[in-house]
């Protein structure tokens, strides 16, 4: 049966129910005009009135909005678009200052439109859609004619899957100035608060950890004020009913398509009405509306599923794989490729980094990616950034010429860039001293040395894109490393008034989607690859122009383990860059086996940091096993559906599964973080496959679909007895892969 979306207006009584298979949401025009929201959750049946769900009564101590009647406050009613003020005292969506210095809007329903699919948001990231039958969207138009301010919320509900879309443009359409000084892109108030929040948070080289708490009255909250979407905060969150497990129970996740500064939190009343808000930041965030101007939000889209964590992942996994990235990298399994960096850092010339590609050539790697230091005067991190052009010093004939002698190793090439950075000690800076994030008569300061160009201003976007396009359509460069290794302090634009320094935030996140735009679309079949320090700017934002994203500067093969599980409750396999390190880790000193460091690396887009010259006969066989194993299945390990079955936050075990579509295949990935010894028999339940299906997997055990889904996979080994003179001992860091193949009938 064909799933689609319904959007239905009962006129009488002035409700909106969009719905599909999956989902329904509820809203009505109240009785003062504004905007309620009734019911969002599992779909319900459809029907004429539902005006009955918004209940009423006469609480002691409310402010009421209507002189005679005595229970109509909005302190007790679940809103749309809430504004602070007028009897609700919860956490507003929106605030704008106005002339008079007043501050109380009274945004009226004033009509509404359906568009089949979904519309762009104009210099912003957003899913999308190819077909118009994919979607539908609802724009419900709000006016407050005193203040002269419209709004138009944008309902977006996919056809598959609970998946709906929301964002808000306000534009002036009075006489005056207004300030915008709080721009929520996503208000949900639900009717309890009988939920977990989980949150992915954390610090540099160890991004993404799953973080859990229950509801309480009061507010909780996330975010960022570092000019990008952070180590320490992912724009994501998770409620979950607590019953809720990886595979069953009610699930919303709220993710925001946005790259800078962010919050998303919420709030529990007295009487356990819980409001989730998502949006950009409103610390520090005024954004001046003279007569005719608009400001669009970003887009935040929401994920519920009744399937557990796994199920609400999923949703992300295939809207975000398929509608939020795009282009020509977007359905293609991707390069293995090596990365000179922890093999070489700044020390290297042309003729160290052909002894490295060669070798990585001989092995079965397909790219080779020259990280820092090919450009201007950098040997260092103290010079050179902005200086977009080969040190021919190192390159004697420039980025053109090794990416010739790359090509001609059979090899793609790729390249290193920094570019919403410069160094005090560069021809760029010594140019355009006033081209920095700085405030007039306040201390500059630098991180890693560097300082953060001005992007909010058209002439530094536009510079250095000439810069990056004259590199780019000079040489054969197959892919980008796009990075960005520090936040943004002293955040103020030598060119913008007084009264719009709190646009630069956004302006300047606005600047670099420009950039990636520009780019991207000139050179479209080049794959982008989005760094911040690592995991810095992990974020939907970025997956619309980069398909991928440097998951984590840790690439310590157990840190990953965590860092890309909790990556993967919102974001899929194909966006998470994970490659083979060098041992001892250069970020934790650690001595993982190899085949540990490939088995958590095969789940991503898979590549090395290191100097394969540097390993021995036998670990050069077993990298080219490796590569050899990675080509032959990369398109079931990024693209197939993606389960987490033991997470490493929980237990000395982890394991996480794909499964082809047609649930044929499937591949296990199991890791032991330390050694035991006469240890339990150990299984591992399975999820996604056919019950009545025969599967054998590679170690020589064949089982049902059932029986691995509820008794389990055995992953019983030697440490549950005595080791036999026949088997090889089992180390910390431990790990195996197991491949499932379904057994044809003809064999069974």
């Amino acid at each position: 049966m064909k799933s689609e979306t319904k959007i239905i207006y009962h006129e009488e009584q002035n409700v909106f129910h969009l719905y599909n298979e999956e989902v329904s949401y509820i809203m009505m025009v109240l009785p003062d005009g504004e905007l309620g929201q009734l019911y969002f959750g599992q779909r319900i049946h459809d029907k004429e009135d539902f005006s009955y769900l918004l209940e009423l009564a006469p609480r002691p101590m409310s402010s009421c909005v209507f002189p005679e009647a005595k229970t109509f406050s909005l302190e007790q009613i679940k809103l749309e678009l809430p504004t602070y003020g007028s009897s609700d005292y919860r956490t507003p969506a929106v605030d704008i200052l106005q002339p008079d210095g007043s501050r109380i809007l009274d945004l009226q329903y004033e009509g509404y439109r359906i568009e089949r699919g979904k519309p762009k948001l104009a210099g912003l990231p957003a899913t999308y859609t190819e077909n118009p039958d994919e979607a539908k969207t609802l724009i419900i138009e709000l006016h407050d004619q005193k203040a002269g301010v419209k709004a138009e919320i944008f309902y977006t509900l996919f056809a598959v899957g609970g998946l709906l879309a929301k964002s808000v443009r306000y534009r002036n359409v009075g006489q005056d100035t207004l300030r915008l000084q709080r721009a929520m892109s996503f208000c949900l108030d639900l009717p309890d608060a009988d939920y977990d929040w989980l949150q992915l948070s954390g610090a540099w080289a160890r991004e993404r950890h799953v973080k859990s708490r229950p509801l309480e009255m009061g507010i909780i909250s996330i975010g960022s004020r570092r000019g990008h979407s952070s180590h320490e905060h992912n724009p994501f969150v998770v409620l979950k009913r607590p019953s809720a497990t990886e595979q069953q129970g009610e699930v919303m996740g709220l993710s925001l398509v946005y790259s800078g500064n962010f919050q998303i939190q919420a709030e529990v009343d007295a009487h356990h009405t819980t409001r989730i808000l998502a949006g950009i930041h409103p610390e520090n965030f005024c954004w001046v509306l003279e007569p005719g101007d608009d400001f669009q939000t970003p887009e935040a889209v929401m994920a519920y599923s009744t399937g557990g964590l796994n199920g609400m992942s999923q949703l992300f996994h295939g809207l975000y794989q398929k509608r939020l990235a795009r282009g020509y990298w977007r359905d293609r399994v991707r390069p293995i490729l090596i990365n000179n960096w922890e093999a070489t850092y700044f020390d290297f010339t042309e003729q160290k980094l052909l002894q490295i590609a060669g070798k990585a050539k001989e092995c079965g790697v397909e790219l080779f990616v020259l990280d820092d230091g090919w450009f201007g005067a950098r040997c260092s991190d103290h010079a050179g950034l902005g200086d977009w052009t080969p040190n021919q010093q190192r390159l004697p004939e420039g980025i053109h010429g090794l990416a010739e002698r790359i090509e001609a190793l059979g090899m793609k090439f790729g390249l290193w860039f920094e570019p919403e950075m410069v160094n005090m000690d560069s021809d760029l800076y010594r140019t355009h001293p006033d081209w920095i994030l700085a405030t007039p008569g306040r201390r500059q300061s630098h991180g890693r040395f560097q300082y953060v160009l001005d992007f909010s201003r058209q002439e530094v976007v536009d510079n250095i894109y000439t810069q990056m396009a004259a590199i780019l359509g000079d040489a054969k460069v197959s892919y980008v490393k796009w990075d960005m290794n520090r936040s943004i302090t002293e955040c103020y634009s030598a060119v913008l008034p007084p009264e719009r320094q709190g646009e630069v935030f956004h302006r300047y996140i606005l600047g670099v989607y420009d950039l990636y735009e520009r780019l991207t679309t000139r050179f479209p079949e080049i794959l982008f690859e989005s760094c911040s320090s690592g995991g810095g700017r992990f974020d939907p934002g970025m997956l619309y122009y980069a398909p991928q994203a440097w998951t984590s500067d840790d690439s310590d093969a157990i840190e990953r383990l965590k860092i890309q599980y909790g990556t993967s409750l919102c974001y899929p396999v194909s966006s998470m860059g994970s490659h083979v390190s060098v041992i001892p880790n250069h970020q934790v000193n650690r001595n993982t086996p190899l085949h540990t460091r490939a088995n958590v690396a095969y789940f991503g887009t898979f590549g090395y940091e290191l100097d394969l010259n540097k390993l021995s006969a036998e670990e050069i066989a077993e990298v080219k096993q490796q590569i050899r194993f990675m080509k032959e299945h990369r398109a079931l390990l990024q693209f197939g559906t993606f389960y987490r079955l033991c997470s490493p936050f929980e237990g000395n075990e982890t394991a996480w599964m794909v499964v082809s579509p047609d649930k044929q295949q499937a591949i296990v990935g199991w890791y032991r973080t330390l050694n035991q010894v006469n240890a339990d028999f150990t299984r591992v339940k399975l999820c996604g496959l056919q019950p009545d299906i025969l599967y054998k997997n590679d170690h020589g055990e064949s089982a049902y679909g059932d029986e691995l889904m509820n008794l389990g996979l055995i992953t019983t080994d030697v440490t549950a007895g005595e080791i036999p003179s026949d088997k090889k001992p089992c180390t910390d860091f431990e790990s195996r892969i197991y491949v499932l193949e379904a057994v044809d009938s003809a064999q069974q």
